[in-house]
């Protein structure tokens, strides 16, 4: 994959070929003076590279000398493009791009020559391109001359007579006939800093009868070519072939790089091979390419003073295109400062993730913080009693004696003694001798949230009724929170209410016997979360005591008057069970 991935800048250079957004194959350039012109660089290189930083540079050689190119009014540097609104005589010279990113360096060269305009004619002669066809066939010009902006208007010339002007980038030919033989130029308008500049692209059409033109195949840019360098970098050669147009018949050819060692590239050798080739064959417009590729995957000391020749041979006289490398200018950057800035650049844009991750994960703890440290209350001037009414299986059916010591002493203990809670539960709070099913309904009005004790045998015909109560005032009347603790796993589900699915599984807290016991774990943190905001007992008792000591004499009226009250509720707690079971046996 990363071969083929230093692929791809080669094919999109090849496939925008165009006069007006130029990222040409041929180095040298023709355009004509007074129109809007554009050099750029294939974008394939940095849309791979578009998660690293990297430089761009512009230069231009003029009479000997190298100059770095600044914006201007007329002169826009904009990325890969150097656009020219328009350009002059004296823009004609040797431009180079350099694209760096610390590890990788590339550079791409040409000659700009600006060509006069002819005040005779449309376009200058100097300046078209040519197109054979045969009468009959069906045939599309395309305006090459159409920029990467949007806001453009076209128009098409024949022979320098309107010939177009639906503003169409194409102009087709259903069945080309003799007489559609001719110039054709499409005239470009588009508008910058409140001017309208031109640019234009003439093409030759010449259609003729008979048999398909023969086209010689040839190399593009034969000769020799030097290509820059670093050592240890890894470099891509390419040897491009004209093959002709796509109505012709299929060339013979033999294309080649001149090195018996050579093998071809491939997922399971480019790793052990240090120099391959491979060959890939592609279409721009109606013109057919192979290119030979020459992968060097580390360039060594003595690879600079190797010659790496491209051979072709056809039925005429064979062609050669040599390649040499040499030694370029380091990079400005030095690598291990490109990496650091990397780095730290991933990890600042990290941190702020890294918060919100925390935030999400701790979300119950920073908001048991914040209660304690603000002692927030919204429970005050709400008319509400109890902060919850607690549900669980109350019935002589129940055999599980850990199930009531959870609820009768374990969760007021902490609620109530330690944090402060005020809960209403059924044996306890509720004066025997009333109607079971107006008290259950009256007092969880009275209450914030429901609690809801779930175990194997929570079924029962008042805990049902306290559940279908709660679930009516939570999802319909939307007048209290449900809670849900599931204090051991239940057997059966199909017996609850379906509406119980439509709570939110955050409301649900599962307890874990022993890990669950201390005041600080996991379990009560989650309870304390889904309560009433409400500052917690601790907090009120040492607010107290830095107020007003306790003398012993009060401690002591303080504890018989708790001793009182204890006994109160557990005659209290026998009534209710003694009411519990004359409701069920009259109700059966």
């Amino acid at each position: 994959m990363a071969f083929e991935s230093l692929i791809i800048p080669f094919l999109v250079f090849l496939s925008k070929a165009t006069t007006g957004e130029l990222c040409p194959l041929r180095r040298s350039i023709d355009v004509l003076e007074g129109e809007y012109f554009s050099l750029c660089f294939p974008g394939s290189i940095r849309d791979n590279l578009r998660s690293k930083s990297y430089t761009v540079t512009w230069l231009k050689e003029s009479e000997g000398k190298v100059n770095l190119i600044q914006k201007t009014h007329r002169l826009v540097l904009n990325g890969r493009f150097l656009e020219f609104w328009p350009a002059e005589l004296s823009d004609m010279g040797n431009y180079t791009y350099t694209f760096s990113n610390g590890t990788y360096f590339t550079s791409q060269k040409w000659f700009l020559n600006v060509l006069k305009r002819s005040k005779d004619s449309c376009f200058n002669t100097n300046h078209l391109s040519r197109q054979v066809k045969e009468a009959g066939r069906v045939h599309t010009l395309k305006c090459n001359a159409v920029p990467h902006q949007k806001n453009i208007t076209i128009m098409w010339y024949k022979n320098c007579n309107v010939r177009n002007s639906a503003n169409e980038e194409e102009l087709h030919f259903p069945s080309l006939t003799i007489e559609d033989s001719g110039n054709y130029t499409c005239v470009v308008s588009i508008s910058h800093a409140g001017k309208a500049f031109n640019t234009t692209s003439t093409i030759e059409l010449m259609v003729k009868d008979g048999a398909a033109e023969v086209v010689k195949l040839q190399i593009i840019e034969p000769g020799e070519i030097y290509v820059e360098t670093q050592i240890g970098k890894e470099v891509i050669l390419n040897c491009t072939v004209f093959l002709g147009y796509s109505n012709a018949a299929k060339p013979v050819y033999l294309l080649h790089w001149i090195d018996k060692s050579l093998n071809s590239c491939s997922e399971n050798t480019k790793e052990e091979q240090s120099i391959c080739e491979k060959e890939y064959n592609f279409d721009s417009g109606n013109k057919k390419y192979v290119s030979k590729l020459l992968w060097i995957k580390t360039v060594k000391e003595e690879d600079l003073n190797c010659n790496y020749t491209c051979f072709l041979q056809t039925t005429h006289k064979p062609q050669l295109k040599v390649f040499k490398l040499k030694k370029g200018n380091p990079p400005d950057l030095h690598p291990h400062v490109f990496t650091t800035g990397i780095i730290m650049a991933v990890f600042f844009s990290l941190v702020p993730v890294l918060l919100v991750v925390l935030s999400v994960i701790f979300r119950v703890d920073l908001v048991l913080f914040y209660r304690d440290i603000t002692g927030k209350d919204d429970t005050i001037g709400d008319g509400k009693e109890y902060d919850a009414f607690v549900s669980y299986l109350k019935d002589s059916i129940s055999t599980d004696v850990e199930e009531r010591k959870f609820a009768l002493e374990i969760l007021p203990r902490t609620l109530e003694d330690h944090f402060g809670y005020k809960l209403c539960i059924f044996e306890r709070d509720v004066s025997p001798g009333g109607a079971v099913v107006d008290d259950v309904q009256s007092f969880i009005d009275k209450s914030r949230r429901l609690i809801i004790i779930l175990s194997r045998n929570y079924i029962s015909d008042r805990v049902m009724y306290e559940l279908e109560t709660g679930l009516h005032k939570a999802l319909v009347e939307r007048k209290i929170k449900i809670i849900l603790i599931e204090y051991m796993r239940i057997s059966d589900y199909n017996m609850l209410p379906k509406s119980l699915e439509l709570l939110p599984s955050r409301r649900v807290v599962k307890w874990k016997e022993d890990k669950s016991l201390p005041s600080n774990s996991r379990f009560w943190k989650n309870l304390r979360y889904l309560m009433p905001v409400k500052a917690s007992k601790s907090n009120i008792r040492c607010h107290n005591n830095s107020v007003s000591p306790i003398s012993e004499e009060g401690t002591q009226q303080c504890a018989g008057s708790l001793k009182h009250s204890y006994n109160q509720k557990l005659e209290k707690k026998h009534a209710v069970e003694m009411s519990t079971c004359c409701y069920l046996l009259r109700r059966y």
